[in-house]
């Protein structure tokens, strides 16, 4: 799946909402609209130029977003919903935020936790 192929290359927790309920009653959806906006074509020769190359497996319309939450009560330290397809998180705020999160007060680390949404 997915998540084994993240897990390698992550050594944290990574909690993934099968339900896809983490945005409650109403999911984030790009209807087919969405591929006339030039933003997502921007997106889409972006990658294709780098050379990258996913899988068409999966609900396709379902935006995404990255989340990095603190240990304890510190809560959601970075929040990134997808507006378009592509719309990638800012690698330096991810850093950012990683840096803030504060050991458990409880024995344990702490991570940088990822939700696939």
């Amino acid at each position: 799946t997915e998540v084994e192929d993240f897990q390698h290359y992550f050594q944290g927790e990574i909690f993934l909402d099968e339900k896809k309920g983490f945005y409650g009653p109403r999911r984030r959806k790009m209807m087919m609209s969405g591929f006339f906006r030039f933003g997502v074509w921007q997106n889409f020769f972006r990658a294709w130029k780098s050379g990258y190359s996913g899988n068409l497996e999966g609900e396709g319309f379902t935006l995404g977003g990255v989340y990095v939450i603190g240990a304890d009560r510190q809560g959601v330290l970075l929040e990134h919903r997808e507006k378009e397809f592509g719309d990638k998180v800012s690698l330096p705020s991810v850093l950012e935020a990683a840096e803030k999160i504060k050991p458990q007060t409880e024995a344990g680390s702490h991570h940088v936790q990822h939700l696939e949404c």
